[in-house]
C-alpha cells in the first residue's frame, strides 16, 4: 500500500475481512468480482502510516480491524489530528476522486488490519455502478458535516466537550459501520486524537458516564445515548 513496506505484505482479504466491507454487498457479477480480485489487505503496526502527505493517491483505503488517526505535517508546526478512523470507515475518496497528493498523514494507532482498493478499480466501480456512486456521494457528504463539527470543536475549550464531540464522530453511524455502539479504545489513543492527557480524558469519561452518555468497559467504551453525546452539556 502507501508504505513499501505495507505494500510488500499485502495479501488478498479473506471471506470474513470481506464480510467487514460495506460497500461490497452493494455490488453485482462483474463489478464485485473486481472489487474482491483487486482488494488488498495487509497489517499495520503501531506507528506506520498507510498515506503520507505528498505521496500520490493510488489507493481508497478502509478500516478492517483497529485504529487509525489522520493527521497534519508536525514538522511545519504544531501537531493536529483531524480524526480518528475505527472499524468501518474509509477515506481518501476526495482524494483520488481528483487525482491529488495526499494532504494529511494517515497512521496506524494500534495494529490494525487495513484494506486497499487500487485506484483504478475505484474509478471503474464510479463509472459502472450508480449503488457504489451514492456510496461514495454519501461519504463525501457525512464527511463534510464531520469536519465542520470538528471545527466547531476546535474552538471549545471545554476538555469533556471536546471528549464528548469526539467520541460521538468516532461513533457515526454512517461513516463507520463497523462500530455499533461499542468500541475498542484505550483512554491514552483517545488522547491522541483529543489531544489531552490520558488523565484528562479519565475523568471526562467518568463525568459522561454519570451523565449516562456512556458506559466504560474492559477494553473499551460503549455509547448509550449518542444523540446526547453530540449535544453534550445541553
Amino acid at each position: 500500500m502507501a508504505d513499501t513496506s505495507l505494500r510488500q505484505r499485502a495479501r488478498r482479504a479473506t471471506p470474513t475481512e470481506l464480510e467487514a466491507i460495506p460497500w461490497l454487498k452493494l455490488l453485482d457479477g462483474g463489478q464485485r468480482e473486481l472489487a474482491v480480485t483487486t482488494l488488498e489487505v495487509a497489517e499495520a503496526e503501531p506507528g506506520e502510516r498507510l498515506c503520507r502527505i505528498g505521496r500520490p493517491a493510488t489507493f481508497w483505503f478502509g478500516v478492517v480491524d483497529g485504529l487509525l488517526k489522520m493527521n497534519n505535517d508536525d514538522s511545519l508546526g504544531a501537531a493536529v489530528t483531524f480524526t480518528g478512523i475505527p472499524p468501518g470507515g474509509w477515506f481518501g475518496e476526495g482524494t483520488l476522486l481528483k487525482r491529488e497528493v495526499y494532504r494529511y498523514n494517515i497512521q496506524a494507532l494500534r495494529p490494525s488490519v487495513v484494506a486497499g482498493l487500487p485506484l483504478e478499480s475505484f474509478h471503474a466501480l464510479l463509472d459502472g455502478s450508480i449503488a457504489f456512486n451514492r456510496f461514495v456521494l454519501n461519504q463525501l457528504n457525512e464527511r463534510l458535516g464531520q469536519f465542520i463539527g470538528a471545527r466547531e470543536t476546535d474552538r471549545i475549550h471545554d476538555p469533556d466537550v471536546r471528549v464528548a464531540r469526539n467520541l460521538a464522530a468516532l461513533f457515526h453511524p454512517t461513516l463507520y459501520p463497523g462500530v455499533g455502539t461499542w468500541l475498542r479504545i484505550t483512554q491514552q489513543e483517545l488522547g491522541y486524537l483529543v489531544g489531552l492527557s490520558r488523565q484528562r480524558v479519565n475523568l471526562a469519561l467518568h463525568r459522561l458516564g454519570a451523565a449516562e452518555l456512556i458506559r466504560i468497559e474492559y477494553g473499551g467504551l460503549r455509547v448509550l445515548d449518542l444523540a446526547g453525546l453530540r449535544r453534550f452539556p445541553a
